[in-house]
C-alpha cells in the first residue's frame, strides 16, 4: 500500500463521525427532528412538511428519478454555496462539493469529497476550468451534469445550502463548540489554539480561512466539518427539539433542493440504517499552474478509481 492510500484510510477513519452528521444535517435534519419530538409530532409534521415544500426545488432537464420510492441506492450531490452573506447575493459558486451514495442493500453511505479547484470540463458551458465555477454558469444542473460528466456517473438528486444559512444554524442551536488546532485570523476574528465557542458569524469564519492552513483548502474542509458536527450534534440532540422552529427557519430561506417532501421522509424513515455506516473518500488530485491559474488536476488513475467506487455503490 503507497503512502497516498494509507493517508486515505487514516482519514476515513478520522472523518467518518463529521461526515456522517453532515450528510443527515444537509439532507435529513429537519426530518429527523421531527421524528424525535414525539410527544408534539402532529404540529412538528406541519411544521415540517411547510419547510419541506418550500426547499424543494425541482431541476429543469434533469431525468426524475424513482430510485427512493423504490427503495434502490440513490446518489446526491452536497453543494455549499459562497452566498448569503459578506454583501453577496449573486448566484455564487460552490465553495463545497460532494456526491454522496446512499446504498439501503448495504446499508450504507459513501461520501466523495471533490476539491473545489478541480480542473475539468464545465458541461453546457464550452470551457474546462475549475468545477466550483459550474454552479455560478448553470446553477444545479450544470453542476450536477459536469460532476456526472467528470464521474461517469448520473446523479439523482442535489441539495445546497449558503453562508447565510450555515451561519444561521449555527446561531439556531445556540452555538458550537470545536477544537481549534492552532492560532489564526480571519475576516477580523482571531482564532485561539484550543476549545472554543462559536456564533454562527465566527463559525462562517472560521470555516473560511485556507490561506493560512497548512494543508490549505483540505485543512479548511475539516474545520468544515468540525462545525457541521457541531451542528448536528445540538440539532438532532435535545436543543434540536427545544429549538426546532429556528433550526427550520435557519433552513426555510437558504436551502435549496430537488428531493420532493414524500421522499425526504422516505429517506429519513426508511434508509436510516445506510447511515450506520459510513465511508468516505476524497478525489486527490495534484497542484498545477494554467496560465496563472492554480488547479487541481486528477491523475486519470484516480478518476478510474473513484469512477469505480461510485458504480459499485449505485448497483
Amino acid at each position: 500500500m503507497d503512502n497516498q492510500q494509507s493517508r486515505r484510510k487514516k482519514n476515513v477513519k478520522k472523518k467518518s463521525s463529521g461526515l456522517k452528521k453532515s450528510i443527515i444535517v444537509l439532507v435529513t435534519i429537519l426530518l429527523l427532528i421531527m421524528v424525535g419530538t414525539g410527544v408534539f409530532l402532529a404540529k412538528t409534521y406541519f411544521d415540517v412538511k411547510g419547510v419541506a415544500n418550500k426547499v424543494s426545488e425541482p431541476v429543469e432537464g434533469r431525468s426524475d428519478d424513482k430510485n427512493i420510492q423504490e427503495g434502490e441506492p440513490f446518489s446526491v450531490l452536497l453543494l455549499g454555496l459562497d452566498t448569503g452573506d459578506f454583501g453577496r447575493n449573486d448566484v455564487g459558486r460552490s465553495d463545497t462539493m460532494l456526491v454522496a451514495t446512499v446504498n439501503p442493500k448495504e446499508k450504507k453511505t459513501t461520501l466523495i469529497s471533490i476539491p473545489r479547484d478541480t480542473r475539468t470540463e464545465i458541461v453546457g458551458h464550452n470551457s474546462v476550468e475549475k468545477i466550483a465555477h459550474a454552479y455560478a454558469y448553470g446553477q444545479a444542473k450544470m453542476a450536477m451534469d459536469t460532476v456526472d460528466h467528470l464521474l461517469d456517473m448520473h446523479l439523482n438528486h442535489y441539495v445546497w445550502i449558503n453562508m447565510m444559512g450555515f451561519e444561521e444554524l449555527v446561531n439556531a442551536v445556540d452555538g458550537v463548540e470545536v477544537t481549534n488546532k492552532f492560532e489564526f485570523e480571519q475576516d477580523g476574528m482571531t482564532f485561539k489554539k484550543g476549545p472554543i465557542k462559536l456564533n454562527g458569524k465566527e463559525a462562517l469564519a472560521y470555516t473560511r480561512m485556507r490561506y493560512e492552513d497548512p494543508n490549505g483548502d483540505y485543512g479548511r474542509q475539516a474545520r468544515q466539518q468540525q462545525v457541521i458536527e457541531a451542528i448536528a450534534d445540538k440539532a438532532l440532540g435535545f436543543t434540536g427539539v427545544k429549538r426546532y422552529k429556528d433550526i427550520l427557519k435557519a433552513i426555510e430561506n437558504n436551502m435549496k433542493t430537488d428531493l420532493e417532501p414524500d421522499e425526504m421522509f422516505e429517506i429519513a424513515m426508511k434508509y436510516r440504517d445506510s447511515f450506520k455506516h459510513i465511508e468516505t473518500d476524497t478525489l486527490q488530485g495534484e497542484g498545477v499552474m494554467i496560465d496563472g491559474i492554480s488547479y487541481q488536476e486528477i491523475p486519470e488513475t484516480e478518476l478510474v478509481r473513484v469512477q469505480d467506487l461510485i458504480k459499485s455503490q449505485l448497483q
